[in-house]
């Protein structure tokens, strides 16, 4: 069986999504607080998408990373749309984003040591038992490391899923992102992963500052992406891939040719 192809739900799209054209994409990625607590067109529309294609729901506001008590408002309206409209996937961030009461709505790397991931395991056991299902991380674009990290990005990813059942929503762009940024070898960060762990790729634009890589979404995928995405797929050939646009978001068409180079880059490693 093929792997699916997708794009993410934009408000941009909207009112040509909502005559149910013919699309060349296999299901989309739908943000999940564009939609939450909502009877209103974003509800409405994402009822016409569900009616015809599978969804993903792809989250910003779990704070996973945070040390407080996790927001149970918010997982009980996940829960909610999760009841209604049943995603193949439900992610979020291996990040926090603020303090309690104090969402500052930016995904901040964590310390990459043993403490954390044992925190993270413990609040996200309560997460999944309280959605009944099991849910992905996805890596970050970092600009910023903690000199209390005792092991590599990778190693705490894995270590995390490992620990807590999740699995791992793998950004091929914020690994490329980071490995210049950084200075580390982007290879030695997919061979590491394992292949039992990925539930889904994300592929992205970044822009080049001069001096670092910033994480935009506002632009095609990069050719240093698609390179990387081209290991990738040979290790996880059944891994679906998302296409993210969320900045200068171009016509539909942009993002489906986009799908479509993906699905082509797997072909060619497939058949």
């Amino acid at each position: 069986m093929n792997p699916l192809f997708g794009v993410g739900l934009r408000t941009e799209h909207f009112p040509y999504l909502q005559q149910r054209p013919q699309t060349n994409v296999d299901w989309f990625e739908v943000l999940t607080e564009n939609h939450m607590n909502s009877k209103g067109r974003p509800w409405q529309i994402l009822e016409i998408i569900r009616a015809d294609y599978p969804v993903s729901f792809h989250g910003v506001s779990l704070n996973i990373g945070l040390e407080a008590q996790l927001n149970r408002t918010y997982l009980r309206s996940l829960k909610k749309m999760i009841d209604v409209f049943n995603p193949f996937l439900v992610s979020d961030h291996l990040c926090w984003t603020g303090m309690e009461g104090n969402n500052i709505h930016n995904l901040l790397p964590l310390p990459y040591c043993k403490s954390v991931v044992e925190r993270i395991a413990s609040k996200m056991d309560q997460v999944q038992s309280f959605l009944g299902r099991s849910l992905a991380l996805e890596n970050l674009s970092a600009y910023m490391e903690s000199s209390k990290s005792e092991m590599t990005e990778w190693e705490f990813l894995t270590e995390v899923a490992r620990k807590s059942g999740c699995k791992i929503l793998l950004d091929i762009n914020n690994i490329y992102v980071n490995s210049v940024n950084h200075q580390f070898d982007p290879l030695d960060y997919l061979e590491y992963i394992p292949k039992d762990l990925v539930a889904q790729f994300h592929l992205a634009g970044f822009s080049d500052k001069g001096n670092f890589l910033f994480d935009t979404h506002s632009r095609a995928v990069q050719p240093e992406v698609w390179k990387l995405y081209k290991y990738a797929v040979k290790k996880w050939p059944q891994v679906p891939t998302l296409i993210e646009w969320d900045e200068d978001v171009p016509d539909f068409e942009v993002l489906e040719n986009q799908a479509l180079e993906a699905k082509k880059i797997w072909s060619q490693s497939h058949g």
